[in-house]
């Protein structure tokens, strides 16, 4: 390919798969990191990226940070923008962390390439399924339907089924597509819908080819086994690993669409890599539902442990009830198609996981201590 591209939160889990492939493409790949402790522990950073370390160009420092983010935008074609705090719960309670890194991240990187950044040819950003909410719905007399947030009230006594929002019948959910309405049900929703549209609109004003990536539940080797703020498969792993209980929230049949990071990687370069044509808002998934309880009863019997999995009703505000992507669009104009399901990476996952060192024995109490944080504050039931 012959060109260079900055990753920002490219020592994260999909900046680190993604740096690999693009080098294998014959990319010169250079990371901006501040390689934060939430998500990387104490790790040293040649430690955290591992061989990348020599085959990447590394500076760290935060998105935010306009002198370093501007050197590190020197000399680059295309800029893939992963850099931003995840966690849906978190965010309901970090709030101004959230939209100062998420949202005047961004806008400090899109003022740089406005204002001087010479080269910049291509901008790519991570968006996430998080910016639809609930998504789409079909009511039995009122066809396809957006519901909004599901009401505290009937979360505390139990109903957890999206209701119609015109004559607040059940409603069943359908694949979620680029046009459906936006909105987003947390702050950290609120920030990557800004990101997108941040990017989509002064792209277009640069004249420059701009994509979001609306990514569904990304899992894979790699991610973070030390964040207690993202990934249940995760987190699911440590609580099994030590044989504690694993408290299913609502019913358990609450469901995500999980993408596994090759597919992710996949589609990522094909926005990369794409002609001038490329340019718009994609949805990153399968296409296919998995319940919570079937996660959990896949990890279970995958690693052979005896933990109860408990079905509490305990909610989170601000969650999703069922949420799955319509992937025609990156078929037909990025040229997507997932290939790993379910059964084939959970199995992937897990082996990795298996292969890692076993946690400290602190993980399940990091775990606690951010539903804690989020009882404290009335966010969780």
């Amino acid at each position: 390919m012959g060109k260079r591209v900055l990753i920002t939160g490219g020592a994260g889990f999909i900046g680190r798969h993604l740096a690999r492939r693009l080098l294998r493409e014959g990319v010169a790949v250079r990371i901006y990191d501040n390689f934060s402790p939430q998500i990387h522990g104490e790790a040293a950073p040649e430690t955290v990226l591992g061989d990348l370390w020599a085959d990447c160009e590394v500076i760290r420092g935060d998105v935010r940070d306009r002198d370093a983010l501007g050197a590190a935008l020197a000399g680059q074609a295309v800029v893939v923008h992963l850099a931003a705090e995840t966690g849906t719960g978190q965010s309901m309670y970090e709030v101004e962390r959230y939209v100062d890194v998420n949202s005047r991240g961004t806008a400090v990187l899109l003022d740089l390439v406005a204002n001087g950044a010479k080269g910049v040819e291509r901008i790519v950003v991570a968006s996430s399924r998080a910016v639809y909410g609930e998504g789409r719905y079909r009511c039995p007399q009122h066809g396809a339907v957006f519901p909004g947030p599901r009401t505290k009230v009937d979360l505390d006594r139990g109903d957890f089924a999206v209701k119609c929002p015109v004559c607040a019948a059940p409603a069943t959910e359908l694949a979620t597509d680029e046009s459906s309405t936006l909105h987003p049900t947390s702050i950290y929703g609120i920030t990557k819908l800004n990101q997108e549209q941040m990017v989509m609109v002064e792209t277009e004003a640069l004249g420059l080819p701009g994509v979001a990536l609306r990514y569904q539940n990304v899992y894979g080797p790699g991610q973070s086994l030390n964040n207690p703020y993202t990934g249940i498969l995760s987190i699911f792993s440590r609580l099994l690993q030590a044989g504690k209980e694993i408290n299913i929230f609502e019913d358990g049949l609450e469901s995500r669409d999980f993408v596994f990071i090759d597919d992710v990687v996949e589609a990522t370069c094909l926005a990369v890599m794409g002609g001038a044509t490329v340019r718009g808002i994609f949805n990153v998934g399968t296409g296919v539902q998995t319940t919570v309880m079937e996660v959990a009863e896949a990890l279970r019997r995958i690693y052979g442990a005896s933990s109860e999995l408990r079905i509490s009703g305990d909610y989170r505000l601000g969650d999703i009830r069922h949420n799955f992507a319509d992937g025609g669009r990156a078929e037909q104009m990025l040229g997507f198609v997932p290939r790993v399901g379910f059964p084939e990476g959970i199995a992937a996952f897990s082996s990795w996981v298996l292969a890692q060192e076993s946690g400290s024995g602190n993980e399940s109490l990091g775990y606690e201590r951010s539903l804690q944080e989020l009882r404290a504050r009335g966010l969780m039931k």
